[in-house]
């Protein structure tokens, strides 16, 4: 097949899943299309939004809809890291005594972490290894995740007691933090009309279960085949280090309300979700257009506000905001 023949396909099965989504999901568009993207770039993702919104029946109808594997964690401040990773059972098999490794719901192609702030930062770091290095060690053996490997996480904005803030090294984890907003008027109206009523939206897996993770991984290195030109590797350097207060490159604002700007995952972040964009354009390299679509996904977890901006309740997207104002593009 030719790249754009590649592209083609690519563009063909990431529609029929978003239109298998949204026979479930009604609105949130731009949020489905930002989980699939994270999902093909081999990301994770963390979603926000007050309850009641869907995000837990969202991320388990992506799963339904590209058939893969789907786990649900509850977390609470009670949660121990073996309740996630697993743990060594006694076995007893002709008359023998054993210990034997019990898979923890951790091994799954898609994982929902909901309401992951509420645990306490010991399992939280259970996570860590697996979100970064697609395995788990318990006992001193070290267990591998079977690709593809997706944990979405979700985390309530208004209720704070008893909660753990996620720590910046996890959150920098996270490929892509999306918001779900509330549903408008004629949103409500249409969710109301499915889920009051006697029909059950069903959704059609887009791959065959047992050839699904195969095929997501084939996608997935298609991605990473997108070209994308130096002028625009140097627009995504100039991005980062303009939100990096003490950077040479840094904008006013940057310094004025950050701590900290993002890490070189967020330049990553930025690259990958373009080349996600590019191909869904029907192209095969990398423009403008596809990494500013993605800026404030990739980097609004990744910037850290300090007290004056809290206190002006300055956000980080309006300090993305004043990034993409300032910067010129280079000409290629």
């Amino acid at each position: 097949m030719t790249p754009a023949e590649r592209a083609a396909e690519f563009r063909e099965v990431f529609k029929r899943a978003e239109a298998e989504v949204g026979k479930v999901i009604v609105g949130n568009q731009a949020t489905i299309r930002r989980v699939l993207s994270a999902l093909f770039c081999g990301g994770h993702v963390l979603i926000e939004g007050v309850p009641g919104l869907g995000k837990t029946l969202m991320v388990k109808t992506v799963s339904e809809a590209l058939g893969l594997s789907f786990k649900r964690i509850q977390f609470t401040p009670d949660l121990m890291p073996s309740d996630i990773v697993g743990t060594q059972v006694l076995m007893e098999e002709d008359g023998r005594r054993d210990f034997q490794f019990k898979p923890g719901p951790i091994f799954a192609h898609i994982v929902l972490g909901d309401e992951i702030n509420r645990a306490t930062p010991k399992t939280q770091s259970a996570v860590l290894e697996a979100m970064e290095e697609r395995q788990v060690t318990v006992f001193g053996n070290t267990y591998l995740l079977a690709p593809p490997f997706f944990v979405l996480a979700t985390q309530n904005p208004i209720e704070l007691e008893g909660t753990y803030p996620l720590p910046e090294a996890q959150m920098d984890r996270f490929i892509f933090k999306v918001v779900i907003a509330p549903p408008k008027p004629e949103e409500l109206r249409e969710i109301l009309s499915r889920t009051t009523g006697v029909a059950l939206a069903q959704v059609k897996a887009v791959f065959d279960p047992p050839h699904a993770p195969a095929q997501v991984e084939r996608l997935k290195s298609l991605v990473r085949e997108v070209m994308i030109a130096e002028p625009l590797e140097r627009y995504v350097i100039a991005i980062v280090t303009s939100c990096t207060p003490g950077s040479a490159a840094a904008i006013p604002e940057a310094t004025q309300y950050l701590r900290f700007g993002p890490s070189p995952r967020g330049a990553q972040a930025l690259i990958m979700g373009a080349k996600v964009n590019a191909l869904l354009g029907g192209r095969v390299s990398v423009s403008y257009e596809d990494v500013e679509d993605v800026i404030v996904s990739a980097l609004r977890h990744r910037l850290l506000r300090n007290f004056q901006a809290e206190a002006e309740d300055v956000s980080a997207e309006t300090i993305l905001d004043h990034v993409i104002k300032r910067l010129r593009r280079p000409r290629i």
